[in-house]
């Protein structure tokens, strides 16, 4: 030990030096029994319980003991409230914009700066509204970017989103309520509630952002725009579209839409229900082409006394008054 010594050129006074701090167990048997009586106290307050004991102790050597007791408070972060969360698993739209989702995607430039991208899809046609590019996307740019697609038209009822920060800030929370759309949350760390999005997102990442280089932004917003409009809703079939594309099924969605909306040159009804030729406030419940409708007559007061074939049409048959309309 000695030639040990000698070759590290190590002091026989340091080598065998004793600490001089003193004994600490009292003092740790009482941090703990505080912290067990008094179970929500921090270390700061009991060294203000301590020094009131009596203790002669610094608040740093009091925060030391504490910790190394595994003492410590795990602080409870208070999450701010939701205009909407989710409540269980959401419909299947039954229609187009009735359901949209929405996310975000990074990539690089050229030149190394990040950028990202908002993505947004209808999940019933399969159809991206806007693919949004940007530096800095905060909730402003993100509500910016919807308004220039919504316009004064209507809006989709709800929007699917994760719990990302631009999505839970009080900008985008206003701008769905004054557009008054529903916005729901998927749970944390379930992506697989969002699919739709993050299956849209893979198709981007595969077949767009890894095949080209951006110079610029411009010639990011340029080609990704580029690959939305041209590629993705006019030219991309879908396996779960029955192999049209987007655009192809929304269109065909219009005509079926279109015939229903036929009007009877007898009558003045069209197939949703709507008396357009004699737009009259009594409503009832009739059967036309085998779908049950409400329609309005001006003879609806007569319909108690006498056949409907005689007031509004052969084709069509009452089954009786719509509940709570007469």
């Amino acid at each position: 030990m000695s030639c040990a010594r000698r070759l590290a050129q190590f002091g026989r006074a340091s080598w065998y030096r004793k600490s001089r701090a003193k004994d600490q167990t009292a003092l740790r048997v009482r941090i703990r029994d505080l912290a067990h009586a008094r179970p929500r106290f921090g270390y700061q307050r009991m060294w203000v319980l301590l020094r009131r004991e009596g203790w002669r102790v610094n608040r740093k050597r009091v925060r030391r003991l504490y910790r190394l007791d595994g003492l410590q408070l795990r602080m409870r972060v208070r999450r701010r409230k939701h205009i909407a969360l989710h409540r269980g698993p959401a419909p299947a739209p039954a229609g187009p914009w009735e359901r949209w989702s929405m996310d975000f995607v990074q990539d690089t430039l050229a030149d190394g700066r990040p950028f990202r991208i908002l993505t947004v899809v209808d999940n019933w046609s399969r159809q991206s509204p806007v693919l949004e590019a940007g530096f800095r996307m905060s909730s402003l740019s993100v509500g910016a970017a919807l308004d220039r697609v919504l316009g004064n038209g209507p809006a989709p009822r709800s929007i699917t989103v994760d719990h990302g920060t631009e999505f839970q800030s009080r900008a985008l929370e206003d701008w769905i309520y004054w557009r008054s759309i529903q916005l729901d949350f998927i749970r944390p760390g379930k992506p697989v509630e969002n699919a739709f999005i993050e299956s849209f997102s893979g198709r981007l990442r595969d077949e767009c952002l890894n095949v080209h280089q951006f110079a610029s932004l411009v010639d990011a917003q340029i080609i990704i725009e580029a690959w939305r409009r041209d590629y993705y809703n006019e030219r991309r079939p879908h396996s779960s579209l029955g192999d049209l594309t987007p655009e192809e099924f929304a269109q065909q969605h219009q005509v079926s839409m279109g015939a229903e909306e036929a009007v009877c040159s007898s009558c003045g009804l069209s197939r949703n229900g709507t008396n357009v030729m004699k737009p009259e406030v009594l409503h009832w419940q009739c059967r036309l082409d085998g779908g049950a409708y409400d329609i309005t007559s001006a003879s609806a007061s007569l319909c108690r006394r006498s056949t409907i074939s005689a007031i509004v049409s052969p084709c069509v048959t009452i089954l009786g008054p719509a509940q709570g309309k007469v």
